[in-house]
Order: structure tokens, then C-alpha cells, then sequence
């Protein structure tokens, strides 16, 4: 799974990008401060397992703080769109293609509108926002469209000896920007093509299919950023009424990444996601404004920063992706005693075989059986897995 950061220059992406993962990315208010592509790693929260069991446990890959896990996820930050980006324009193609592997998109919005569709600054309230909704969604629509008219004419024109076989041949003609054959059938149902010939498609047909194969492949999530800045507020409800069934969650990347700032130098206690912190040391008066300035204009009003909201939507309500923990029967540590180390994050139907496969090939060509640790009940490899399910592969040597 790869979240795909992406939004119009200066709209605070790198800055969102960095709060999520806390990486040193190229922050500054003018267009194209970010070229390539930059990937690290962020963070969700999901409720850990060792209190089911009476436990501390102590992971490999991300961290626990009082019995919730911090599972890692793969981030990629992308340049700058603009206007005319699948037409080449600001380094566009480029830039979409960075996001072909990505599986849900956070679009970092200037929700106080101090930023035109270039990303040259203005005064806050001055630009409407949701024009940026539509602009990106159009974008990436017309590069998939495009991606789709360069072999048409050949798609169209192959006899197909199945519905089977032309839904296929249309998935690996997309393969490039990630679709699969089950969002591609879904897209075809749902705009009624499924059963019409390729070779009867009109030019309105392949622009819906493309635009509706954007929305199953790569769904968006509305990161409505400076919500503290004047104008915000307004512009939030005023997207939220214009895109009621978008998810638009306010947030401050440079909020999160102040007191995440703060909290590694030791000037505060902090975990991300909190609503609250606690000063450990002395600060100047400088630095005291400005952590008194976050507490009272975001946290003690939109309860976060929203940044950490923002990747677990993402992930659990956009995706529906579930948390599966390894463990055994015997006992629940590794070979070097390690506690419950391990968390694997699983799209929605992973059955007992998929997570056999996710932890090692062999175990999936080896599989035997599953066993549920929390209730030891046997469990086929077509079982269903649910979130938090411990569970244990057993397969042959």
C-alpha cells in the first residue's frame, strides 16, 4: 500500500508530507520547490493486541505507546500540479506517473485560499478552493484517458473470446497506472458498458470510463490544510457542501510538524494525534508563542492537528485495509524473544492464505492450516481474517 501526496504548488503538500513522516523535505511558499518524487515512511494508529493477552509488547517496525500501535505506511510526496499537468505542462507527466503505484491520494488543499490555481501567494479568502478539487480531479482524469486512447484503436479492434478476456486486456493496457481487473470491471458496471463492444465505445464513453476508473484506482482524500488561517473555516464548509460525499478533513501540517519539532527536541511531551501536550523545559519567548499559538488556534479548536486523521482514513475508511498480528499458540515472541513485533496491514478480504503470502512466499505454497491465537479455533486458508486477528501459519517444511 502506497498513499500518494498530492496538490497545486504552495498549498502546504511538503510541509504535510514532512509532519506525516518526518522527513526534510524542501518546504518554501513559491511553485516547484519540490521536483522529484520524495518516499518515506508514516505512521497509523491501530489499537495493539498485547493488552488481549496481558502483555508489553516491543516492535520491530514502527513503536506502541500505551497499547496503541504506530503501524508504518509508505508515503510519496509529488511535485506541484498545475493546470494542463496531463498535457505536459510544469513537468506534469512526469509528476503523474510518480503516482501510478499509489493506492489512495491525500490532495493538500489551501483551504484558506491564499494561494491562485499556480500557487502564487494571496491574501487569505482571496481563492476559491474548491476550484483545486475539481482541477486535480480532472487532471488525473485526463491522464488516465490519455494513458487509454494510445492503443484504442488496436483494443477496439481485437475479437474477444469473452467478457472475461476483454475486461483483462483492457487492465494490462492500464497496468502502468496501477489499475486492477476488479476496479476496471467495477467501473464498466457501473457505467453500464459491460456488455457493449469496445469497438462501439464513443468518445463520451471512454472519458467516463477513465474519469470513473480514477475514483475506484486511485480514491481521493481532502486534506483541507492552514485550517487556522482566516477564511479556512468558511471555505471547509463551503467544499464539504459541494462535495458531499468527498471525505475534507481540516488540518495543519505546520502545526503537527512544529510539535513534533518541539517534542524530539525534548521541549514538549507530544504523540502524534494527540489533542493536548505538556511543556517539559524552559522556552524562549519566541518559541512559547508559537506552541501557545498552535494549543489555542488548532488544538483547542479543531481538537488535532488532523494530520494523523487524515493518513488513518486513508487507510481504514477509504481503503478499508485491516491489521493482522502474527503469533502462535506456544507463545507470542520471536527467535530473539521480541513480544508481538510484527503488524501487517491486509486489503479487505484477506483470508488466511494472503496473509500466509504476505509473511513469506514459501509459507503460502507450504500452507497447512491458520489457527486464531485469541480463541485457538482451526481456520481454512479461505477464512476471511477480521482487524486485530492474531493469528498463526502453519505450513510445511
Amino acid at each position: 500500500m502506497i498513499i500518494g501526496v498530492v496538490g497545486k504548488p504552495s498549498s502546504g503538500k511538503s510541509t504535510f508530507f514532512n509532519a506525516a513522516t518526518m522527513q526534510d523535505v524542501p518546504m518554501a511558499s513559491y511553485p516547484f520547490t519540490t521536483i522529484e518524487a520524495n518516499k518515506a515512511i508514516g505512521f497509523v494508529r491501530v489499537e495493539c493486541v498485547d493488552k488481549d493477552f496481558g502483555v508489553q509488547c516491543n516492535p520491530r517496525h514502527g513503536f506502541c505507546v500505551n497499547g496503541t500501535r504506530f503501524v508504518p505506511v509508505e508515503l510519496v510526496d509529488v511535485a506541484g500540479l498545475v493546470p494542463g499537468a496531463h498535457e505536459g505542462k510544469g513537468r506534469g507527466n512526469q509528476f503523474l506517473s510518480d503516482l501510478s503505484r499509489a493506492d489512495v491520494l491525500i490532495h493538500v488543499v489551501d483551504a484558506a485560499g491564499s494561494t491562485n490555481e499556480k500557487g502564487d501567494p494571496l491574501p487569505p479568502g482571496t481563492h476559491d478552493p474548491t476550484g483545486d478539487i475539481i482541477f486535480l480531479e480532472e487532471e488525473i482524469g485526463y491522464w488516465f484517458l490519455g494513458i487509454l486512447e494510445k492503443s484504442w484503436a488496436k483494443l477496439a479492434k481485437t475479437p474477444y473470446e469473452s467478457r472475461d478476456k476483454m475486461i483483462n486486456a483492457i487492465t494490462q493496457h492500464l497496468s502502468g497506472i496501477g489499475a486492477k481487473q476488479d476496479q476496471v470491471e467495477a467501473a464498466m458496471r457501473e457505467l453500464g458498458t459491460i456488455e457493449k463492444k469496445l469497438n462501439e465505445w464513443g468518445e463520451e464513453d471512454k472519458k467516463n470510463f477513465a474519469f470513473k476508473l480514477r475514483e475506484k484506482s486511485k480514491p481521493i482524500i481532502i486534506a483541507a490544510n492552514k485550517m487556522d488561517l482566516p477564511a479556512a473555516k468558511e471555505n471547509v464548509k463551503k467544499m464539504r457542501e459541494k462535495f458531499p460525499n468527498t471525505t475534507i478533513i481540516p488540518c495543519s501540517g505546520i502545526a503537527e510538524l512544529t510539535l513534533k519539532r518541539a517534542a524530539k527536541e525534548g521541549a514538549i511531551n507530544y504523540i502524534q494525534g494527540a489533542a493536548t501536550f505538556e511543556i517539559t523545559k524552559d522556552l524562549n519567548e519566541k518559541q512559547r508563542q508559537g506552541i501557545e499559538y498552535i494549543k489555542k488556534n488548532v488544538l483547542e479548536t479543531f481538537g488535532t492537528t488532523g494530520v494523523q486523521e487524515i493518513l488513518e482514513k486513508a487507510v481504514f475508511q477509504v481503503l478499508k485495509y485491516i491489521a493482522i498480528f502474527p503469533g502462535g499458540t506456544k507463545g507470542l515472541g520471536d527467535k530473539d524473544g521480541n513480544i508481538i513485533p510484527d503488524c501487517f496491514l491486509l486489503p479487505p478480504k484477506s483470508t488466511a492464505l494472503d496473509f500466509a503470502y504476505s509473511l513469506h512466499t514459501d509459507f503460502g505454497d507450504k500452507f497447512i492450516k491458520a489457527i486464531n491465537v485469541k480463541n485457538k479455533q482451526l481456520i481454512g486458508k479461505e477464512h476471511q481474517l477480521a482487524h486485530r486477528d492474531v493469528i498463526e501459519i502453519v505450513h510445511g517444511k
